[in-house]
């Protein structure tokens, strides 16, 4: 009874990893992880090199405000200061915002296509369809089939 029970889990489970939406969520998975390296490069390379030139520094990691001085000692016992990393959150917001702008581009030439191919589909239905009886057509079928049963 057990060993039914696991080939028809094993069965279940292999209909499920060559289903159409699992093999379509792998490669979602494969092309987000692919364009995440494109935009961190894009901001990596580009857009934090404008920052580099606007302001002297290529990234914001730099940027702290110290809340109090000689907190406690550090691993080579020297005293550390108690500080927060604005720049570090800064740098991230920065790749949030624009990770933001790239997926929403991409998304709505996304939606530009789709729509353009629906209008296409749409066209090419609308003139391969022959036309419909006529309401005159309609009308004299109608009018047989009442004699015929009368």
């Amino acid at each position: 009874m057990a060993d039914s029970k696991s080939k028809g889990l094993i069965q279940e489970f292999r209909e499920f990893i060559a289903s159409g939406n699992m093999i379509e969520l792998a490669v979602g998975v494969i092309l987000g992880a692919a364009v995440g390296v494109v935009i961190k490069a894009f901001t990596d390379g580009i857009m934090m090199q404008i920052v580099a030139a606007i302001f002297g520094k290529p990234d914001f990691n730099d940027v702290t405000l110290t809340l109090r001085h000689n907190v406690e000692t550090g691993a080579d016992g020297q005293p550390v200061d108690a500080k927060l990393q604005i720049g570090t959150f800064i740098n991230a917001l920065i790749s949030l915002v624009l990770t933001g702008l790239v997926l929403f581009v991409i998304v709505k030439a996304y939606n530009r296509l789709k729509r353009r191919q629906a209008v296409a589909e749409a066209v090419a239905a609308a003139i391969e369809e022959p036309p419909g009886p006529t309401e005159i057509e309609l009308l004299t079928e109608i009018r047989d089939a009442l004699k015929a049963s009368s």
